[in-house]
């Protein structure tokens, strides 16, 4: 399979209003970079040979299989065809009920409000209140796809990412995951690719870092270039620079009250 050499740097500016698996509802959007719009048409054509329901998938999506794998065609179209496969395996239904992660909405552990001054949704995930013994791997795998679908619903004309804020309030032995924490890392990279902008991780207690150094091998070079860890005393003035006060959660120090995921 023939690989077109791909520019060395990339737009971060992107244009979709589609969650994963979504149809396509309103007008076509374009895509205006030549060599990706090439690419994309390439990589379509191989794919639907493979799986027809390609044909239901926009060109923006298949672009963010190709930027996850550096607009190499061969490597995005193993990756498309495998997550498709995935989406019929684990969300037979085309969603995830909230029947099916009862043991995890109760503890509101992922909230969603504001948008960041580049129109991204913005979302936080409270570590110190996810709780391993209530639930399964299972259960906890879909509640993050669920989560996952609704922020790609909320997504505003125009935008493709969300901004994220890990808030480590609280966390403890207790609340360590190594499974989960794997397990929603290879959900977002392998089968949400290019959607996470960046990742705030604040109020990080000193034991955290030693489930940090099992889970950071997990994690893909293009991800790890989107987190920054923030200091406390730095927290509001940093998450400033991406969040207008307007927009920014009440707990640090905005105006905005956060609303659990189920209810966005």
């Amino acid at each position: 399979m023939e690989k077109l050499k791909a520019k060395e740097s990339e737009e971060e500016d992107m244009e979709f209003k589609d969650c994963e698996g979504e149809e396509e509802k309103e007008e076509k959007v374009e895509i205006s970079d030549e060599i990706e719009r090439s690419k994309v048409g390439i990589m379509r054509a191989l794919v639907e040979r493979e799986d027809q329901s390609t044909k239901d998938v926009d060109d923006l999506m298949i672009r963010r299989f190709l930027r996850a794998r550096d607009l190499d065609i061969e490597k995005a179209s193993t990756m498309f065809l495998k997550y498709l496969s995935w989406k019929r395996t684990f969300v037979p239904n085309g969603f995830i009920s909230e029947s099916e992660i009862s043991t995890q909405l109760p503890h509101n552990k992922l909230c969603m409000q504001g948008l960041d001054k580049q129109g991204r949704p913005i979302v936080v995930a409270f570590g110190g209140r996810h709780k391993p013994t209530k639930g399964n791997l299972e259960e906890f795998k879909r509640f993050v796809v669920y989560g996952l679908e609704k922020i790609c619903a909320r997504m505003p004309k125009g935008q493709e990412k969300f901004v994220a804020i890990g808030d480590l309030d609280g966390w403890g032995y207790s609340n360590s995951d190594i499974r989960a924490y794997v397990a929603s890392l290879s959900i977002l990279q392998d089968c949400y690719p290019e959607r996470l902008a960046k990742l705030f991780i604040v109020h990080v207690p000193y034991i955290f870092m030693t489930a940090w150094k099992v889970v950071y091998p997990f994690i893909d070079s293009r991800t790890k270039k989107k987190i920054v860890f923030v200091e406390n005393k730095k927290l509001k003035s940093t998450l400033l620079r991406d969040i207008d006060d307007s927009q920014l959660p009440d707990r640090y120090g905005g105006k905005l009250p956060l609303a659990p995921i189920q209810e966005c």
